[in-house]
């Protein structure tokens, strides 16, 4: 089984402050059965609620849930939201998810969760994205905000295919405000350059009150890959901020054509350049390839067809100054170290270091945790399980490259649980199909075929 938890903090003037605990239940992984000619899933649901550092238990709570009824053979993914009342402060959610049809294993997790104090000052709830929004009046449903009832959106990660944000977010106490309107700014800001994103800020003036609720639809489809923040920050007449911002940590995945500066206009560095010789200018250059945007992969394959030396250093020396701002030549020096060390150890005969699937993720997410080596096995190729604590705003992410070749250290990326990574739930299906050709984790051995600890090992922390 595979879920998503997340939690939004808001305040009530009559019930005081309160958490809504989201879950999303992942429905290929989950085991539906016939009721009344259609289909259900059931899952027990068990939170325990512990304050840090005192470790006292402060919430307890079970329950069984009942997936919506689905009529095609094809399920979706369902949802839950729990409201749960918090005094501020540091907590821990205990959760223990279990499915009851498939009578298997549970699936335990934590949640670290934090509750502001907003009684008596200005301030804002966490900002709620929407996977679908429709107005309601339906008190009853868990869902229910100001008007609408919002599923949420769990996953912070933007195909190209996603154009907007749909958010919400709830301001309090705005009239303690001296003024009969006040200011509700909103940004995007590059996580990587800290830079404003022009053309997605916007301005609002609102008349206050104790709970201000704000529904927005932020059009996204012309916002370049990237990892940002979306801010909000409430602003008097003076654009001062009162309070604290609101701040929703995104990823966005959009190949469109940036319009960047004119390289032959760039002036050379001589310290950045003194790290680059002339022989090794389009290896480095194709080296930016694993951490560049689509759009900034085209201009570097057509930088390496130009064959300019010239043009080359221009390239790799704007390319860090665009992602590092004026920490550009350290951050190019820590980057270089990193591909000659992939180059050292994933490198073969036919690929660069950087070219492989192991030095990509390497690069792009940085020194795995753990790595599992499998070298030799008498049923399965040689593989390898990466484990990632924490990517960026994802926990407990996991790589398994395997080597179906047996030569050249080609090893390739099989299966990962990174949200727009290659996924194979057959992995371990394809990993001894050396010696078991025809046979999988569908036949009806079971998992006992394998002979080998690859799904125990890819589940260790």
């Amino acid at each position: 089984m595979k879920a998503f938890i997340d939690y939004k903090s808001y305040y009530s003037p009559e019930q005081g402050p309160y958490i809504d605990l989201q879950f999303q239940f992942v429905a290929y992984t989950i085991q539906f059965a016939p009721v009344d000619s259609v289909l259900q899933a059931k899952i027990a649901v068990s939170t325990i609620i512990t304050s840090e550092p005192s470790g006292d238990t402060v919430y307890v709570d079970g329950f069984v849930l009942e997936s919506p009824r689905m009529r095609d053979s094809i399920v979706e993914d369902f949802f839950d939201n729990v409201h749960i009342p918090l005094q501020p402060g540091n907590y821990t959610a205990h959760l223990n998810l279990m499915d009851i049809l498939a009578k298997g294993k549970s699936l335990e997790g934590k949640l670290e969760i934090h509750v502001a104090e907003v009684t008596s000052k200005v301030a804002t709830s966490d900002i709620l994205i929407a996977e679908v929004a429709t107005p309601s009046t339906n008190m009853e449903s868990p869902f229910q905000k100001s008007g609408y009832e919002i599923i949420p959106r769990i996953s912070n990660f933007y195909s190209q295919a996603m154009t907007r944000i749909p958010y919400y977010v709830e301001l309090y106490n705005t009239n303690l405000i001296q003024d009969s309107t006040f200011g509700l700014r909103q940004q995007v800001v590059s996580s990587q350059t800290n830079q404003i994103m022009p053309g997605f800020s916007r301005f609002t003036k609102i008349k206050p009150g104790p709970v201000v609720p704000v529904f927005r639809n932020m059009d996204i489809s012309k916002l370049p890959s990237g990892s940002y923040h979306l801010t909000l920050e409430i602003i008097d007449k003076n654009n001062k901020t009162i309070g604290q911002t609101a701040d929703y940590f995104f990823e966005r995945i959009n190949d469109i054509e940036i319009k960047d500066e004119n390289v032959e206009d760039i002036v050379l560095n001589p310290a950045f350049q003194a790290s680059i010789t002339d022989d090794s200018l389009k290896y480095y250059l194709g080296s930016l390839i694993p951490i560049a945007r689509p759009a900034e992969v085209k201009s570097i394959i057509k930088t390496l067809k130009a064959n300019s030396p010239d043009l080359c250093r221009k390239h790799i020396q704007q390319f860090w100054v665009q992602t590092s701002g004026n920490d550009a030549y350290n951050q190019w020096m820590i980057y270089k170290k990193n591909v000659v060390l992939v180059e050292a150890n994933y490198g073969n005969n036919f690929q660069s270091g950087f070219e492989t699937d192991r030095g990509r993720v390497y690069l792009q997410y940085g020194q795995p945790n753990t790595i599992i080596v499998r070298e030799t096995s008498p049923s399965e190729y040689p593989y390898e399980i990466w484990h990632y604590y924490k990517i960026k705003n994802f926990s407990n992410k996991r790589f398994v490259f395997y080597n179906p070749d047996l030569v050249n250290n080609a090893y390739r990326l099989l299966h990962s649980d990174m949200v727009g990574e290659q996924q194979n739930y057959k992995w371990q299906e394809m990993l001894v199909k050396r010696n078991n050709s025809g046979q999988g984790v569908d036949s009806s051995n079971g998992s006992s075929q394998y002979g080998t600890n690859s799904g125990y090992y890819y589940k260790q922390d």
